[in-house]
């Protein structure tokens, strides 16, 4: 049984959303496949855990441009939406022909419009999967209107002729939809003592893991923090940009453990308030401290859903990037952790996708 899957680019984050609902798809339908389209690499999904799928190279959506994890690049975004908006007709025949030629009972989108819209040209129903979608995002930019205005019009006529809408928690924009679900993450893998094994981390030692999402950052700031010699912090992605020093376990971007395996393995977790991030961390209950994202419109309602289901403790920017954070790390490590919730929003997902290609 075939499906397709048209997800965001942007970040991991939507990626690490759509393997959470794909492996759970996989646990109700052994015999299922299913046709990826998207930038984000193949490796991802397959070190998420899916094991039956085709790789299609495909920009499915711009979202945002970013200057780093926590500014974006609004003149570069637009741009790239003029240049991509509205979508090639060439384009979308393409992609129908391999939706058709792949048989596709469904197509599901993870936040890509795309996916949409090649729907609709194949024949096949449509089914959003979203906590936001990117017309709500670009509304937010007042002092860009009148070159957001034209795409968040397209965009947002198309979001509305999904078949079937799914919302997850954190919800942005609460709707009238077909279903809503717990927060989606990946589940961990591996075992907490065998990952600290990996890391040279004894169980009694303090471990913090430090994660900016899938997008680019200088950890630079670290090497002037003031560190506590008896806390360990792991940094993905921080491995090209650091030296070796004894309180750091520095990481390839492209690590071989599998990130959700960090998280369950740490004792609180430092970085951008991302979706992925926020859904891993609540799965494990961890303490999070947490950076804000202040002109991204979905990170207030990110926020306070940490402030109301997580112990946390929040970071200014500027305190972040001198280090002066550095200073509170006790302060998180003494909060209590949570009880790892029952449900998770993935399994929900794919139990109603079952009833739907059924």
């Amino acid at each position: 049984m075939n499906l397709s899957y048209f997800i965001s680019p942007h970040g991991f984050g939507h990626a690490a959303r759509a393997s959470a609902v794909m492996t759970a798809l996989q646990k109700l339908i052994p015999n299922v496949h299913f046709e990826i389209f998207t930038k984000v690499p193949a490796w991802f999904f397959a070190e998420s855990g899916v094991t039956s799928f085709s790789y299609h190279e495909t920009l499915t959506d711009i979202g945002l441009v970013q200057k780093d994890a926590l500014v974006e690049d609004l003149p570069q975004t637009l741009e790239a939406l003029n240049n991509f908006l509205p979508f090639d007709p060439t384009l979308v025949d393409t992609l129908a022909r391999q939706v058709d030629l792949a048989a596709s009972r469904l197509i599901l989108c993870d936040i890509a419009p795309l996916g949409i819209v090649v729907a609709q040209k194949a024949g096949r129903p449509a089914c959003l999967i979203e906590n936001f979608t990117w017309d709500w995002i670009y509304a937010g930019y007042s002092d860009y209107a009148q070159g957001f205005q034209p795409h968040i019009d397209y965009l947002h006529a198309i979001f509305a002729a999904a078949d079937y809408h799914i919302q997850t928690e954190p919800v942005c924009r609460p709707q009238p939809v077909d279903l809503t679900v717990a927060p989606v993450s990946r589940a961990h893998q591996s075992e907490t003592g065998a990952i600290r094994a990996q890391l040279g981390v004894s169980p009694r030692e303090k471990l913090v893991l430090m994660s900016m999402g899938g997008t680019g950052w200088d950890f630079g700031f670290l090497l002037e923090a003031r560190l506590d010699p008896a806390v360990r912090l792991v940094i993905p992605g921080g491995r090209e940009q650091l030296p070796a020093v004894p309180q750091l376990i520095t990481l390839p971007r492209h690590s071989p453990l599998f990130h959700p395996d960090l998280v369950n393995a740490c004792d609180a977790v430092i970085g951008k308030v991302g979706y992925s991030t926020l859904a891993e961390v609540y799965q494990a209950g961890l303490p999070f401290g947490f950076v804000s994202r202040a002109a991204f419109r979905e990170s207030p309602i990110l926020e306070n859903f940490v402030r109301a289901h997580l112990p946390h403790l929040w970071f200014d920017p500027a305190e972040f990037e001198n280090g002066h954070w550095s200073a509170k790390l006790p302060h998180l490590l003494g909060l209590a952790k949570n009880q790892p919730p029952e449900a998770n929003g993935a399994e929900t997902i794919a139990r109603f996708v079952a009833k739907l290609i059924r």
